[in-house]
């Protein structure tokens, strides 16, 4: 199964149902957010806190399989000017890593400007603040899911 860097390519590849799970992977942590089976709705999950790679990949298993999940969604940590910078050839290793553990389709998806629209989301009402210290990871996932799923729609 090849990793995808373009939403179409990634949709042809897909089943008609099923889930979808996304990833924003950051050095010490990973948020994951998840599609219902008809990939209407996006849900922030949680967040995993990163340990050894085993451990973090039984966690993302447990989820994948619970949730009939049928694509992974890759947070794409390109530079503003879209260049790929040091952090891409990280979440390519990633990207890898999930290919070879789950053997599913993998979209890389542009995570710029994430941060921003989750805070900007928070602000607004439309996502619940976090307790203090609760990471955001999450929620970053669920924009990354959801400008996925618009790109998937051609919009």
């Amino acid at each position: 199964m090849p990793i995808f860097e373009d939403a179409p390519s990634f949709a042809a590849a897909l089943p008609a149902h099923g889930s979808l799970l996304a990833l924003d992977a950051g050095k010490r942590r990973l948020g994951l957010a998840g599609t219902d089976l008809e990939r209407r709705l996006v849900t922030p999950l949680f967040t995993i806190s990163r340990g050894r790679w085993p451990d973090d990949l039984a966690k993302i298993r447990r989820v994948v399989e619970e949730r009939t999940v049928v694509g992974l969604v890759l947070g794409w940590p390109l530079n503003m000017d879209g260049s790929e910078g040091p952090a891409c050839a990280a979440a390519r290793q990633l990207a890898d890593q999930l290919l070879s553990a789950f053997a599913l389709p993998l979209l890389l998806q542009d995570e710029r400007l994430t941060t921003f629209a989750v805070e900007q989301a928070i602000a607004e009402g439309r996502l619940p603040p976090p307790k203090k210290g609760q990471p955001l990871d999450h929620y970053a996932a669920a924009v990354i899911l959801e400008d996925a799923l618009r790109a998937i729609a051609g919009r």
